[in-house]
């Protein structure tokens, strides 16, 4: 069945008391281009080890705006050596050097600045990932709880690209993340920083596409 017939609000009522593990097998069995992203992030490791269990070919995309904490680069080293992602990463077009010496460094939220350096360093080379992986599935770790934005959005969207967004752990809470993380011995990046985002609790522009 095409995405764009889906019946969304009664899928996501149908998917709601499943687990995360049964909404991604869910969603791979609509047999379309999946993909998952990653910012190696607080917690990203659980949405990571449970694709890695059940489909470790699938592509895995980092945005690396080139600002990532050393945190977050060793985290993603070792989860993606222990869990054996696939991982695919895009790079911002200018290095973080060059755009520092254009922009004087990184800026805040109310620099005329900080569209363009969000664009460069996260849109742009998410925009590029898409192109070259076509994807119709794309499945990803956001939780309702991490900002007003994402409250208004479900399991399961469709994002004016047409992509189908699936949200496996979309309903869950912090305990329930930090209890898989410890079953599991994951790594968590406690330390991780989006200079796009700047607060945790605002969105960095990649899941704001959404019909």
């Amino acid at each position: 069945m095409p995405i764009n017939e889906l019946d969304l609000a009664a899928l996501n009522a149908e998917l709601r008391d499943k687990t995360p593990q049964e909404i991604i097998q869910w969603a791979l069995s609509l047999n379309k281009k999946s993909i998952m992203t990653t910012s190696f992030g607080f917690n990203s490791a659980v949405s990571l080890h449970m694709i890695s269990r059940l489909a470790p070919t699938t592509p895995v995309v980092w945005i690396d705006s080139g600002y990532n904490v050393k945190d977050a680069y060793l985290v993603a080293d070792k989860l993606t050596d222990d869990l054996g992602l696939n991982l695919q990463v895009f790079n911002p077009l200018i290095s973080a050097e060059r755009r520092n010496a254009l922009m004087g460094g990184i800026p805040t939220i109310d620099d005329e600045h900080f569209d363009e350096f969000t664009r460069q360093v996260k849109l742009e080379p998410f925009a590029r990932a898409l192109e070259s992986l076509q994807p119709e599935i794309w499945i990803t770790g956001i939780q309702r709880n991490e900002t007003e934005y994402r409250k208004n959005l479900d399991i399961l969207s469709i994002d004016d690209r047409g992509i189908l967004k699936v949200a496996p752990i979309f309903h869950w809470d912090e305990n329930q993340v930090d209890s898989y993380m410890a079953q599991y011995k994951l790594p968590n990046c406690k330390h991780y920083f989006d200079p796009t985002k700047v607060h945790k609790h605002r969105e960095c522009g990649l899941h704001t596409f959404v019909i």
